[in-house]
């Protein structure tokens, strides 16, 4: 049992795996629920296997490897893996592969770890039993490592390059693809989806990315190959004079050490050797520089060659956009809507006159009710002493001498009177009874 397999909890019940052990019957009618319980299980159990492993490819020797308990293997894994293939979920990889151009086939012989033609002959006989070592390939799984290469290459710092040699490949997706046979299945899954294509180029093999904004990845062109022949010179040439850099560095250090120790001559040798060197690097960085101005130019000239495509699409839109619009026809339209706007501004002028109008009506009749009011107004309101509207800033006359005079007779009231008033007021606060009570003002007359 692998180390790497985390397995279920009911993996402890020898009641339960005894009957999972155990082979299927022969006719699934016979008792579909067992049948389609232990298929489900192993079934997941294999899928969960090989994602904890990072792998996309099984066979049964693995899986008798990875399952075996107390000694047991599973007796119905081949039963499983047929059906798994029977429903789309597995393939077998020479039939993956044979669904991809034949480029691939061309070196994927030797990249894949299989043998086609022993797996041919045995669809072709239509064998029912499967081999142990017998490699199939399971669908989901690969899709899903082939979109994580897909991602983790356009994050890494070959996402400007659309070429890639293969030998790179596997350095940047190392943490991706477990291994080479796992990297190749992502990378047919990605042929099929063109999403990548593949070549050779002196013997080497390169992959080329569709990159952002494609829909599909195009053939490698002579123009991508010699892009990617000056970036491989100029990693080249940059690792050399790196490398001239420091062996100057280190003449230059030996130099200063023979020189303490008093060996002239020596440290002169050694200088002389660090001027060679960096002549040489000098020279190497001279050319890395002209690859590198090469390199800006033809970037240059494919953002050049997206804006002049961008500015023919837009001048084909603008064509079709202004197909039925002449300078006529805008004169006219331009010529009527200044007629509206007159006609409009005539309307709101009558309108405003109009309103006008109403509004001097309105003011007459506001004059006409203030002379009402003023008519109305009862005689002992008109007869009051009218208010001063001089100031009370000093003047030579009395500020008080327009007032009227206060009366200064003395009100004659007797004392009976005053006690007859107060028995009547005590009276009706006992009873509580309302009375209305004339005002003294009035009963208590002066006396005669």
């Amino acid at each position: 049992m692998s180390s790497e397999v985390s397995l279920p909890a009911e993996w402890d019940d020898d009641e339960r795996m005894n009957f999972m052990f155990s082979d299927f019957k022969e006719n699934r009618d016979v008792n579909t629920t067992d049948w389609d319980s232990k298929m489900d299980f192993w079934t997941a159990l294999v899928l969960k296997s090989c994602r904890d492993r990072g792998t996309v490819c099984v066979n049964l020797q693995e899986l008798n490897k990875t399952f075996r308990r107390k000694e047991r293997s599973p007796m119905g894994l081949a039963t499983v893996l047929q059906s798994m293939a029977r429903c789309g979920k597995i393939q077998r990889e020479s039939e993956f592969a044979a669904n991809v151009d034949c480029g691939w086939l061309s070196w994927g012989v030797g990249l894949l770890l299989v043998k086609p033609l022993k797996w041919t002959f045995s669809t072709l006989l239509g064998s029912s039993r499967v081999p142990l070592e017998e490699s199939f390939v399971v669908i989901e799984l690969v899709k899903e490592k082939a979109a994580e290469l897909l991602r983790v290459y356009r994050s890494s710092e070959f996402s400007s390059c659309s070429i890639v040699s293969f030998q790179e490949l596997c350095s940047f997706s190392s943490d991706v693809c477990a291994d080479e046979s796992t990297l190749c299945m992502a990378l047919l899954q990605l042929q099929r989806d063109k999403q990548v294509t593949v070549s050779l180029h002196e013997g080497e093999k390169i992959v080329k990315f569709c990159q952002p904004g494609q829909e599909r990845v195009s053939p490698v062109s002579d123009v991508d190959v010699g892009i990617y022949q000056l970036q491989r010179s100029e990693k080249l040439l940059g690792e050399r004079v790196q490398k001239l850099s420091l062996e100057a560095d280190k003449c230059k250090e030996e130099a200063r050490v023979l020189l303490r120790e008093g060996k002239k001559s020596q440290a002169l040798r050694c200088l002389r050797g660090r001027k060679r060197v960096e002549r040489r690097a000098d020279s190497l960085f001279a050319k890395l520089e002209s690859i590198r101005g090469i390199l800006d130019r033809i970037a240059q000239s494919q953002t050049d060659k997206m804006v002049m495509q961008a500015y023919q699409a837009g001048v084909a839109a603008l064509r079709l956009s202004l197909k039925d619009v002449t300078v006529e026809r805008a004169e006219s339209l331009v010529d009527q809507i200044q007629e509206l706007c007159d006609t409009q501004d005539e309307v709101n002028q009558a309108l405003s006159t109009g309103v006008t109008a109403a509004d001097e009506d309105m003011d007459e009749l506001e004059e006409e009710l203030k002379s009402l009011l003023d008519e109305s107004k009862p005689d002992s309101i008109s007869g009051l002493p009218e208010v001063p509207t001089n100031g009370l800033q000093p003047s030579g006359e009395p500020i008080l001498s327009s007032r009227p005079a206060v009366p200064r007779s003395h009100l004659n009231i007797t004392a009976e009177q005053l006690e007859e008033e107060l028995n009547q007021l005590t009276l009706t606060d006992s009873g509580f009874q309302q009375k209305k009570v004339t005002s003294p003002a009035k009963r208590l007359e002066p006396a005669q």
